[in-house]
């Protein structure tokens, strides 16, 4: 069966944040299936990345990916719970290897910032006119950020200054929807590390999407543990989910 509004795909789901937020409020081009207990939302160019993204015991979801996929084409990623596309990877034709990264989120406002974080700088908030700013310090501490000034999809930049005016943390409000807010783009500059820049610029991104959109969500590398520790002290928990191509 094809869900064609978002509050079917909220029900179909269970209200699961990663397969509402890749329904994307259902904006053109996303489509939506359930079948059984298995649900699948596709959306083009979401996080840089064509995603199919499903949950449901694994005998179903597949079924419902081999009626979905003709339908969609080559380019899209399958996403969901690792456990279910480690199955998946076995299950459907082509599929695998997976990649792995940690899923995390939040629906709750953030307790009050420790006194000394940051204290020698100002105040995290949204920046304006500032996209050479960011992208030289995406350039020069995390090169690899699948957010940058002027992708599609991404809304806003907030960032946090130094005593001399510079611009050290950054974070984007990026592929957001109305039920769940999107961060991407997380950078501290690569001198100014460890001086609670990028926890306040975190901390206000976080609450500021939580008021709008009711909870937060981002994605990170299972293995920057670092961050991981970071977004858990700040209220957000994870869960391991994986990607793969299908096909």
């Amino acid at each position: 069966m094809e869900l064609t509004e978002v509050g079917d795909v909220v029900a179909a789901s269970g209200d699961d944040t990663l397969i509402v937020w890749t329904a994307q409020g259902m904006r053109d081009g996303v489509r939506a299936w359930a079948l059984g207990e298995a649900v699948a939302v596709a959306c083009p160019q979401l996080n840089r990345r064509d995603r199919l993204t499903v949950r449901g015991p694994a005998h179903q979801v597949a079924a419902l990916v081999r009626l979905a996929l003709p339908e969609l084409g080559s380019s899209y990623r399958l996403q969901g719970d690792q456990a279910l596309i480690t199955e998946l990877v076995e299950r459907l034709p082509a599929g695998g290897p997976a990649h792995s990264f940690e899923w995390m989120d939040s629906a709750q406002a953030l307790s009050p910032a420790e006194e000394h974080a940051g204290e020698d700088a100002g105040e995290a908030g949204w920046l304006r006119d500032a996209d050479g700013e960011v992208s030289a310090l995406l350039a020069e501490a995390s090169p690899s950020a699948w957010a940058v000034p002027g992708l599609a999809g991404i809304r806003r930049w907030a960032g946090l200054r130094g005593p001399d005016g510079a611009l050290v943390a950054t974070a984007a409000d990026a592929w957001s929807c109305p039920q769940v807010g999107f961060v991407a783009g997380v950078a501290t500059a690569v001198t100014r590390r460890r001086r609670g820049y990028g926890e306040r610029v975190c901390r206000f991104v976080f609450d500021e999407l939580v008021a709008v959109h009711g909870r937060v969500a981002l994605m990170v590398d299972a293995d920057n543990h670092g961050a991981i520790g970071l977004y858990e002290r700040l209220g957000l928990r994870g869960r391991p989910v994986a990607a793969c191509v299908v096909g």
